[in-house]
């Protein structure tokens, strides 16, 4: 998917660039917002985790270009005032050069509010929000494909495939919720062979769903695309196999896509489908460059590399190499320029990464997975 940067190079026209923060002679200082103790900390705390892994590693070598990189993470809790607190500590007291990994969609983009003024980039954000390349796209580069898109192909997948003619959702309406609603909504709309039916709202910690679902089966949904915590999906799977209703196929987005949920015991989220921009780790746990990060991740933490530590490790080596690629005279400008000209297979997404001054979109592939013996299942990959 291309985005064009014709209003983001309006805008700074006329503006003299901004000098970065956050860089000295010795080091680079990298902020992040993440998730490590709310209903996403499942991603974000291990995402960090391992970031912060192959940070260590790259200063042990040396750093980039003699600078050790410093990486300062908040806690958010997935609260916006934890969150906003959080962004002005790294923007104004930390001095960060940029953003790298910071969790959930209201927080990026609440985020946006002080780092752009302070010409700071906000690379591979924790949501595949299509809002994380608003302008100005200029200081932004997503990681993988969005939610919109993934839940959009995966209702024409299951429309074809599967026989779905009406779709529903269950959502937390926030901006993450929101836009897998639009999905749904917006492919009903131009697919003949789907309609858009009816939906449910959730609060975060919401838990009781035997009432929604029985609204949702009564209103004859066949798919229910899911924007709802890790937690409430794996009761929302639970609750439906109590009731019985063995007919309802459920789909999540990347952000549902994590080891935790197919490995719940006792059969619980078996038929779950997701879509992302990467396949599963557990999968390809053979391959040398996957192998080799599953034991340093072992070794390190004393547990397997869920979904979370692989889109940090993926990001933090994406980060890396466009620190490389910047050069010794390290400014935003050579920077972004830098980030623009990656294009590199990324083992740990399983994905083709490429970014240019029209397109910061990292991968554009979209795998649609299910959950089969408690793991994921590769089911269709689209391009």
């Amino acid at each position: 998917m291309r985005f064009s940067r014709t209003l983001a190079i309006a805008a700074f026209a006329a503006a003299p660039a901004l000098a970065g923060q956050g860089v000295s002679d010795t080091e680079v200082v990298i902020g992040s917002v993440s998730d490590l103790s709310g209903p996403f900390a499942a991603f974000g705390a291990p995402s960090v985790k391992a970031a912060q892994m192959h940070f260590d590693a790259v200063n042990a070598a040396g750093g980039v270009h003699g600078r050790k990189i410093r990486f300062v993470v908040e806690d958010s809790s997935y609260q916006m005032p934890k969150a906003l607190q959080g962004y002005n500590k790294l923007v104004n007291r930390d001095k960060v050069f940029a953003m790298l990994l910071s969790l959930g969609t209201p927080m990026n983009l609440a985020g946006f509010r002080l780092t752009t003024p302070k010409n700071i980039p906000n690379v591979m954000p924790m949501s595949s929000a299509r809002q994380m390349l608003s302008e100005p796209v200029r200081l932004r580069f997503a990681g993988a494909s969005f939610y919109y898109d993934e839940l959009r192909q995966a209702a024409r997948y299951m429309a074809a495939k599967g026989g779905v003619s009406k779709l529903c959702a269950m959502y937390i309406p926030t901006d993450f919720g929101k836009e897998i609603k639009a999905a749904l909504v917006d492919e009903a709309k131009a697919n003949a062979a789907l309609a858009y039916g009816a939906e449910t709202a959730h609060k975060p910690d919401e838990a009781d769903f035997v009432g929604s679902l029985q609204k949702l089966n009564a209103a004859g949904c066949q798919m229910i695309g899911l924007a709802l915590t890790i937690r409430q999906t794996i009761a929302v799977l639970g609750t439906a196999k109590k009731l019985g209703l063995a007919k309802l196929t459920f789909v999540g987005s990347s952000g549902a896509f994590h080891t935790v949920i197919a490995k719940v015991p006792g059969g619980v989220t078996e038929g779950f489908y997701a879509a992302a921009g990467w396949s599963d780790l557990a999968a390809r746990a053979g391959r040398k460059a996957e192998a080799a990060f599953i034991a340093a991740y072992r070794k390190a933490h004393g547990e397997f590399p869920g979904t979370g530590a692989l889109l940090g490790y993926a990001g933090a080596v994406g980060f890396t190499m466009a620190l490389e690629k910047a050069g010794r005279d390290l400014t935003v400008d050579s920077f972004l320029k830098a980030m623009e000209s990656l294009d590199y297979y990324d083992p740990y997404l399983d994905a083709r990464v490429s970014y240019s001054a029209d397109d910061h979109q990292g991968a554009d592939s979209i795998v649609l997975s299910v959950v089969e013996k408690g793991g994921w299942k590769e089911v269709a990959r689209f391009e």
